[in-house]
């Protein structure tokens, strides 16, 4: 097996090999612009890290993986428009460089360019690699919908909650699991055991970061904190307390009568209250260890189960 920062570097030579018609940069350059903004490559390495645990070449599948990594940013470009965001990876965002009609026209190029990546499969497995593919791309949409409608709804449960992020985060961590799988040539029940291991870890992966947007350290996480909760953002925290908060706080900052400069601090002492850090930080490590259960389950060898414990393990305590 490669080792993580290995696999990156696969991935980022495919980025930086990228070349579009110069006639078009209007369209093609907001799609280097966001591609170039860096981020863990944490898709396109388990996409890669899987293949090659059946023992596929990982260079054989860096199509595959910079399909998935442009889907990712794909939907990275429209959320920031749908949610008028100003920055993304310490940048402006595209439709703040740009506008909002090149950031939907260049997303709209990203999600053709990831189908056509991903279409560079061999004939044996492209048929299944694209029903993977497709099915993924449909989950993210519809965990980003269910997202849009939590806005409006003072009543998500934390059921909810884990579903819309098993759809808008998780279905792509295992996506890109299951389409390695399948260039490795594993067996069916394999590649749903790494469906299963990475759309549990990917739930973990976003309760650490919903975590980490309120209790992180600013200086660590690479970010400002309290962006969540200043915007009510409803995340199993915030969920959570509407829930069980009897101070009335909760409620007061949803309903915006909580002066914005002391939303946060007072929110964040009700989640410590009511022992929201710890029991977050449980409820990450029960979805990290269905994860490991469901990676123990498969036929692969010691190394690629040790690149992959490590690799979760790291995750669930990662403070950026």
């Amino acid at each position: 097996m490669l080792t993580q920062s290995q696999y990156t570097a696969l991935i980022e030579k495919a980025i930086s090999s990228l070349a579009f018609d110069p006639r078009f940069s209007g369209l093609y350059d907001p799609v280097v612009y966001t591609l170039s903004a860096g981020g863990k490559r944490l898709r396109p390495t388990l996409l890669m890290a899987a293949a090659q645990a059946y023992g596929t070449d990982p260079a054989s599948c860096v199509e595959q993986a910079l399909g998935i990594e442009m889907f990712h940013n794909f939907t990275l470009l429209h959320d920031d428009v749908m949610d008028n965001a100003d920055v993304r990876r310490g940048r402006p965002t595209v439709h703040r460089r740009w506008n909002t009609n090149t950031a939907i026209l260049s997303g709209d190029a990203m999600l053709t360019l990831a189908g056509m990546l991903m279409g560079t499969a061999a004939d044996s497995a492209l048929r299944r690699v694209m029903a993977v593919f497709n099915e993924t791309a449909l989950g993210v949409y519809e965990g980003q919908q269910l997202d849009m409608e939590f806005e409006d709804r003072s009543d998500v449960s934390v059921e909810e909650y884990i579903e819309m992020i098993r759809l808008k985060t998780s279905v792509l961590l295992g996506g890109a699991c299951k389409i390695g799988a399948i260039l490795g040539g594993a067996s069916d029940e394999d590649c749903d055991a790494f469906y299963d291991y990475a759309m549990n870890l990917g739930i973990a992966f976003q309760l650490q970061d919903d975590m980490l947007d309120t209790f992180g350290d600013p200086a660590v996480f690479g970010k400002a904190v309290g962006g969540d909760i200043a915007n009510s953002k409803k995340t199993w925290l915030l969920i959570t307390a509407m829930k069980e908060d009897t101070t009335g706080t909760i409620a007061q900052a949803v309903e915006g009568r909580i002066p914005e400069a002391e939303k946060f601090a007072r929110v964040k002492a009700v989640y410590e209250q009511l022992g929201l850090p710890e029991r977050i930080a449980a409820l990450i490590g029960e979805y990290t260890e269905k994860a490991l259960a469901s990676l123990a389950s498969t036929s692969i060898g010691a190394d690629a189960r040790q690149f992959f414990e490590s690799l979760t393990r790291g995750l669930a305590t990662r403070r950026s």
